[in-house]
C-alpha cells in the first residue's frame, strides 16, 4: 500500500529543516513500505503524527498490535531507542524493534488518543506524571549518551550573545539570573537517564500499566532538568487559580516531594531549563522573553 504524508508533517518538516525535510518527506511512504515488509506488519488504523514522527497502527505477524514509528535522525532523536532500551518498558512504551541508521522504530501500541491532559485534575495527573518520571529516573544513562553537563557549559557560552539581543532589563534580569543558578551546578550534572520532554500530552493510557511515557529525547543528568514541561504545560489552569507563583510552586514541590529530591538543587536545574528556552527564542531572534517562563523563573526565586 502506499502511505500517505499528512499535510501539517510535511509543513512541519518544511518549516523546520528546509529542503532537507522536503527530502525526507518525499522519501517516507517507500521507508514505510520497506518496514512494513521488512518487519512483517499490516496497517491497522488510521496514522497519526507530532511535528516530526509518522506513527502508524500495524498489526505484526503474531497478531500483536503495535506502533511503527518513523522520524528522521537528528541529535534529538538519535538516542531514543537507546534510552527505551534501557528502560525496557519501565514506566516507558516498550521498544520492539529499531533501526538506528534510519531512525525507525517498531514499539508497544498505546492509546494516542487518551493522555495525561484529559485527566481533569491537574494535580492527579501531575502525581501520575512524577511516579513515572521517579521510574524512568532510577535508572543510569547508558554510556554514550548526550549528558547535561556538555549542554550546560553550551548555554554558559551563549548567555553573552543572549543579552546583547535584549532590551529589555527585566528580561536581562532573569537571564543572568538563571545563567547564575548553571553556573553554580555545572560541575555536578548527574548520570540519571532523564526523558527531558516529559509532559502530559507524551503521557498515553496503555494496556500493559494504566500509563506510560513516549517520546524521550533521553539525556544523562540531573532529574532536576526533567521538571520544566510539567510546570508550564497546562498552564491556563496555573492561571486560573488567581495565584501563578503559588500555582507553580505547588505543582514543583509535588514533583521535587515525589522524586525524592533536594529542593535548592531541583530549582537551580529548573531554572536552567528555562534558560535554555531563554536562549532558544533569543537564537530565533526574539527580542522579549516568554512571560510564562519568567513567571516560572520568578516562582523559583522561592526556592533557590
Amino acid at each position: 500500500m502506499r502511505i500517505k504524508v499528512p499535510e501539517a508533517l510535511a509543513a512541519s518538516h518544511l518549516e523546520y529543516a528546509d529542503d532537507a525535510g522536503a527530502a525526507w518527506t518525499d522519501a517516507l511512504p517507500a521507508l514505510a513500505e520497506r518496514y512494513l515488509d521488512e518487519w512483517d506488519l499490516r496497517p491497522d488504523g488510521e496514522p497519526r503524527h507530532g511535528i516530526v514522527a509518522l506513527v502508524l497502527p500495524v498489526v505484526r505477524a503474531d497478531g500483536t498490535r503495535a506502533a511503527l514509528k518513523l522520524q528522521p535522525v537528528t541529535e534529538e532523536t538519535a538516542d531514543e531507542a537507546l534510552g527505551l532500551r534501557t528502560w525496557a518498558g519501565d514506566g516507558s512504551v516498550l521498544l520492539l524493534e529499531a533501526d538506528p541508521a534510519t531512525g525507525t522504530m517498531l514499539l508497544e501500541r498505546l492509546d494516542g488518543g487518551r493522555s495525561l491532559s484529559a485527566v481533569p485534575d491537574v494535580i492527579e495527573a501531575l502525581e501520575i506524571l512524577t511516579g513515572l518520571l521517579r521510574r524512568l529516573t532510577a535508572h543510569p544513562a547508558p554510556e554514550g549518551m548526550r549528558h547535561l553537563g556538555d549542554i550546560a557549559r553550551g548555554m554558559l557560552d551563549g548567555v553573552d550573545a543572549a543579552l546583547a539581543g535584549l532590551p529589555r532589563e527585566r528580561d536581562r534580569h532573569w537571564l543572568r539570573h538563571c545563567a547564575s543558578a548553571v553556573a553554580e551546578l555545572a560541575d555536578e550534572p548527574g548520570d540519571r537517564l532523564l526523558h527531558w520532554d516529559l509532559h502530559y500530552d507524551n503521557v498515553l493510557a496503555a494496556g500493559r500499566e494504566p500509563w506510560l511515557a513516549i517520546d524521550p529525547k533521553p539525556l544523562a543528568g540531573d532529574p532536576g532538568f526533567d521538571l520544566m514541561p510539567a510546570l508550564w504545560n497546562r498552564w491556563e489552569e496555573a492561571v486560573a487559580t488567581g495565584d501563578v507563583p503559588r500555582a507553580v510552586l505547588l505543582r514543583f514541590d509535588c514533583m521535587v516531594d515525589g522524586l525524592g529530591l533536594d529542593r535548592r538543587r531541583a530549582a537551580g536545574w529548573t531554572l536552567g531549563r528555562v534558560l535554555q528556552n531563554f536562549l532558544w527564542a533569543t537564537e530565533d531572534g526574539e527580542e522579549e522573553l516568554s512571560e510564562i517562563l519568567l513567571a516560572i523563573a520568578e516562582a523559583l526565586r522561592a526556592r533557590w
